[in-house]
């Protein structure tokens, strides 16, 4: 769910991924922005993006944050509150 992404797992991991993250825009020579792309349909992918983007925005500032979310139709979900849970 949104805790899980955000503020236990995410927290745990979510250094691990700057780091990653800075190491490649470190080698980029003319850093534009982040696209970045996540579901919303567990909460996971919701929470741990909103901790990822909150923290670019500070490492960042102003750079382009272009973010890629991924809704869950009512007609294939695999449980049936997942549509539900994404507004």
């Amino acid at each position: 769910n949104y805790a899980r992404g955000h503020y236990t797992i995410g927290k745990e991991v979510v250094d691990l991924v700057l780091d990653r993250t800075r190491k490649l825009a470190d080698n980029c020579t003319g850093l534009q922005g982040f696209m970045i792309f996540h579901s919303f349909g567990g909460g996971t992918g919701s929470g741990f993006t909103s901790l990822l983007l909150n923290r670019l925005s500070i490492d960042y500032g102003k750079k382009t944050k272009t973010e890629f979310a991924v809704y869950p139709s009512p007609q294939i979900s695999t449980v049936i509150v997942e549509p539900y849970n994404s507004v």
